[in-house]
């Protein structure tokens, strides 16, 4: 492989492949492209990604990343680096902004991911949970990605949307779940918008504008309904956020609707993907099921979410991060001109030794032990200012629903899953099929 460098500006090495193949690859096969690079060009390297194309510059040594997730916002655009995803989520997602309309949107929808307010959740995340757990059958095999994601559907339908009615669940189900399912050839319509007058994309996007559709409908209904103030689903307390405070404008309609999709398409199939791996690595160590039977049957929150927060570290569901920087700037120790995206690599930061002890296995306690995780090592949910609003609820809703499955089953795997690259995230590529057996 030869390389190519900028020792003008400091763009480190990186491939010299056509920008066209690297760009397919970012999307298609990432596991497989940059462990590679990593060990051939070290802790920072660059490749090309089109349209442009533009450089992105690989970063994986922990000072590094937190140097990145420390910087000046303004000059390090988050929203602009996920830009490839506008097309779906819409201009105003809170993944797709920056400055201050991102300041004002996440001053507005915080509120609905506090704390005290994830109690308020989990009783109802837990009563879904319940209800799917029940139609399982001592025996069976569980094709456990199907059920994860259908559990977590119902979460972001019932407990962010707030359509709880089962003729309405019916009708967006299988819509929003079309949705979701955005392949990596689908995003390039934000490079190529002609895209959309042909298929499949044209049948992508007609199914999204009849979701858009549904969701105005609950938008207009929810805010004219008179028993708003006394409902606790996200749609709701985001129509009540700002108007206790004159000095911030309420979101509109449309601001409404590109919050509710990017929390869809955020918070779906991420924890799904998240509660597939957990269950597989517990399904494959026995010893660490019956630790983890015991902590749902004793209500032990703390082993449950240290098994979920090490298949999030050992199987990334999403790999990197992304900045683009607005004017020349020093990036750990290199001149990088403006416009390169620096990239923090949640893959490289999880699977580095000098991180993590025995890496490639799966040690839920190091996520027990006082100081064995450092800072800015295991970042699933990104940093900084831009760090994923929805991080809590996700471990929350992670935690009930492994309390749920693990109370009334035992898993067991018969061989390890391979990882596939579907969509944004990285599932088992098989689904992880695992045998249940009745506690």
């Amino acid at each position: 492989m030869t390389t190519q460098t900028d020792a003008t500006l400091g763009v480190p090495a990186g491939p010299r492949w056509p920008a066209w193949w690297t760009t397919w690859m970012f999307l298609k096969n990432r596991q497989a492209i940059i462990p590679k690079l990593h060990d051939r060009f070290g802790d920072s390297f660059s490749i090309k990604i089109l349209p442009g194309p533009r450089t992105f510059v690989i970063f994986s040594d922990p000072a590094d990343v937190k140097e990145i997730f420390a910087a000046d916002p303004s000059q390090f655009h988050a929203g602009e680096g996920n830009a490839i995803l506008e097309p779906v989520m819409g201009s105003h997602s809170l993944l797709i902004t920056d400055d201050d309309e991102h300041k004002r949107s996440r001053k507005l929808l915080m509120p609905a991911f506090s704390g005290p307010t994830m109690k308020a959740y989990r009783p109802l995340v837990e009563a879904i949970a319940k209800a799917e757990v029940d139609s399982w059958d001592d025996g069976d095999t569980l094709v456990t990605l199907d059920r994860m994601n259908a559990i977590t559907l119902d979460v972001i339908l019932q407990v962010v949307f707030g359509v709880t009615d089962e003729e309405r669940l019916a009708v967006l189900r299988p819509k929003v779940t079309k949705m979701v399912n955005i392949g990596a050839g689908m995003l390039l319509a934000w490079s190529w918008p002609n895209l959309y007058r042909v298929p499949p994309w044209r049948g992508y996007f007609k199914n999204q504008q009849e979701v858009d559709e549904i969701l105005f409908a609950e938008i207009r209904e929810r805010r004219e309904a008179k028993d708003l103030e006394g409902r606790d689903d996200v749609l709701s307390r985001l129509l009540r956020a700002g108007e206790d405070d004159p000095d911030v404008e309420p979101l509109s309609d449309r601001e409404m609707r590109d919050q509710l999709v990017t929390l869809l398409l955020a918070g779906h199939e991420t924890t799904a993907s998240a509660l597939s791996w957990t269950l597989h690595e517990l399904g494959r160590h026995p010893d660490l099921m019956r630790r983890a039977t015991e902590a749902a049957a004793n209500g032990d929150d703390a082993f449950l979410d240290a098994c979920l927060k090490e298949a999030m570290r050992l199987h990334p569901v999403i790999d990197f991060v992304a900045r683009t920087l607005q004017s020349d700037q020093v990036v750990a120790g290199r001149h990088l001109p403006e416009k390169v995206t620096v990239t923090p690599s949640i893959m490289l930061s999880h699977s580095r030794e000098a991180n993590f002890a025995d890496a490639h296995e799966y040690r839920p306690d190091r996520f027990l032990t006082q100081g064995e995780v450092a800072a800015n090592t295991w970042i699933p949910f990104g940093g900084g200012v831009r760090r994923c609003i929805g991080a809590a609820f996700s471990l929350m809703e992670g935690a009930a629903v492994l309390g749920e499955v693990l109370r009334r089953f035992e898993v067991t795997a018969d061989q390890s899953a391979p990882n596939r690259l579907r969509n944004i995230t990285n599932v088992p590529s098989d689904k992880a099929p695992l045998h249940l057996r009745a506690r």
